[in-house]
Order: C-alpha cells, then sequence, then structure tokens
C-alpha cells in the first residue's frame, strides 16, 4: 500500500493509525525494535528539518535503518529517469518516502516501485503533516465536530488538511484570497468524503473562517518555490496575518496550529505562536509519533 495522499488510507485507515500515534506517545517502548532491520529510504528534494529529524527518529526507534538521500546526490529526474530511481532504490530498501517538488514523480515512483511509497511533500499534499495535525487536535477535544479555520494559502496542507479532517468528521472552514483558494478538485473531494454535519468552506474572510473554531491554522505565504512570488503574495495576504485580534474571534479555549517554519510577523504574530494556546511544538513532536504509527501500519 501507499500513501502519496491521504485518502490513501481510508477512514478507518486514518483512524487505527492516529489511535496508534497516540498510543507510541504515550508509551514508546511498546514499540521500540518491533520493525528490526527495515530499510526506509527518506528522499529529500526539499530540505526539511521536521520531516527529517521525525522520520530519522521514528525509524530508529522501530528498529529499522533509515537511510537519507539528496537531489545533489540522486538528481531525480535530471541525472537519472525517475522510474530508474525508483527501480533501483525498490532493490535496495523495504519503504521508500519521498519529500518532493512535483507529486507527477510520486505517481511515477509508486507505478515503478513494489515496496510502499510514502509522500512526505509535494505540491498537491502534505499527509504526514496532516496526521501529526489531527493527533495535535484530538488530544485537545474530539475530532467528531470539531471546526477548524484555515487562513492563508491553499496549498499542499490545506488540501491534506481538508480532506483528512473530512474522513474524521471534522468540518474545515478556509479563507485564502481570492484565485489563491485551494483546488476545486480537492474541495470536491473533501466534500465528497465529508460525514453528515461536516462543513468544508471556502471563502475569502478570515474573521468569518475563524469566528468560533476550535482550532486557527495558517501557513507561510509562499512556500519553498515560490520565492520570486513572495513581494507579490506579502502584499495580497496582509489581510490574512494571524494576530491576537483575529485569534481572539475563535472559541475561548481555541488553539493555534502551524506546521512550520513561521516567517513570524508575517502570516502570524509573536504574541499568537508563543500564545498559551499555541500548540506548534506539539504539532511538530506529533510528526515523529504519527511517522511511526503509519510505518506500523504500512509494514
Amino acid at each position: 500500500m501507499d500513501f502519496l495522499k491521504v485518502s490513501d488510507l481510508g477512514g478507518d485507515g486514518l483512524a487505527e493509525v492516529l489511535a496508534t500515534a497516540a498510543r507510541v506517545k504515550q508509551d514508546r517502548e511498546s514499540v521500540r525494535g518491533s520493525r528490526p532491520g527495515l530499510r526506509i529510504g527518506l528522499f529529500f528534494e526539499k530540505p526539511s528539518i521536521r520531516t527529517r529529524v521525525s522520520c530519522e527518529v521514528a525509524a530508529t526507534d522501530l528498529g529499522a535503518v533509515p537511510v537519507v538521500l539528496k537531489q545533489d546526490e540522486v538528481g531525480l529526474g535530471s541525472r537519472e529517469a525517475v522510474a530508474d530511481v525508483a527501480r533501483v532504490l525498490d532493490r535496495y530498501l523495504d519503504v521508500l518516502a519521498f519529500r518532493v517538488f512535483h507529486h507527477r514523480d510520486l505517481d511515477t515512483i509508486a507505478a515503478h516501485a513494489v515496496d510502499p511509497v510514502i509522500n512526505l511533500l509535494s505540491d498537491r499534499e502534505h499527509p504526514c503533516q496532516a496526521l501529526a495535525d489531527l493527533q495535535t487536535l484530538a488530544e485537545r477535544r474530539p475530532l467528531d465536530g470539531a471546526v477548524v479555520a484555515y487562513v492563508g494559502d491553499g496549498n499542499n496542507v490545506c488540501a491534506s488538511l481538508m480532506i483528512a479532517g473530512a474522513a474524521c468528521g471534522v468540518s474545515v472552514r478556509v479563507a485564502s484570497p481570492s484565485g489563491y483558494e485551494p483546488d476545486a478538485a480537492v474541495v470536491a473531494e473533501a466534500r465528497a468524503l465529508a460525514r453528515s454535519g461536516v462543513d468544508i468552506e471556502v471563502g475569502t474572510d478570515p474573521a468569518a473562517a475563524v469566528r468560533g473554531a476550535d482550532a486557527v491554522y495558517t501557513d507561510v505565504w509562499a512556500s519553498m518555490g515560490q520565492e520570486a512570488e513572495a513581494a507579490t503574495r506579502r502584499d495580497l495576504f496582509s489581510r490574512y496575518r494571524v494576530d491576537e485580534a483575529l485569534f481572539a474571534l475563535a472559541a475561548p479555549d481555541a488553539i493555534f496550529l502551524h506546521c512550520l517554519p513561521a516567517h513570524r510577523g508575517e502570516e502570524v504574530t509573536d504574541g499568537v505562536v508563543d500564545h498559551e494556546r499555541s500548540r506548534v511544538f506539539d504539532q511538530a513532536e506529533n510528526r515523529m509519533h504519527a511517522f511511526k504509527a503509519l510505518l506500523l501500519h504500512l509494514t
């Protein structure tokens, strides 16, 4: 089984992984050494602190062997065809986990590899992040009936959050500038997965999205690969900054979420990142527990 998109797990699989993630967080020793010798390739076309460290530590805790590969070593799609890289690594490794710019490369890898392929990030989705997001929210309140407001770029993080939330009973309200809303196909997929009573809303008003929400989530305005657009986006997104006034519109016990790194003073203020109800570092920690649970599920 591959994990290229959140929906690949299905509702039952998603619930199982989240339950396992919560369990291993409470009792790390319960799964230590449970996958001895499992060989996990971790490929990074895009650099990362959280993804690399959380995945390496998760694999090591399970007794697995993480093998880290970088684009300057592999030359995915430039020095060597994507399909050939997949065929070669599949002979050496038991799990292939890739952080890439283009989702189409993941589709090619999955088509030419027998063993599980995991999406560590692509331009379509960030499914491992969504697992940590839901785990963090579940530590605050039951997922069923929760409301998350996502303010900012309708990017890969937003896409996985909508789809995962819909499958778990979480309503997601997205507020983005016109032209930067999530892809219509992703919105349609999330709505198709949504249980009765779950709403997937997309609009342009951040206050309307945040009002009464159980969690407020944002991400950087310009992701890696969008540096040339940073100045333009900074102007367009200025009214989407999550500051103390906007956060105050959420439920009195609402939490703040961010996948990090945060550009303090742009998409979020220091006062919100460092708020007593900010859970951004719990989220970061949960990337490790969620990835460990995912490996246990897939292998």
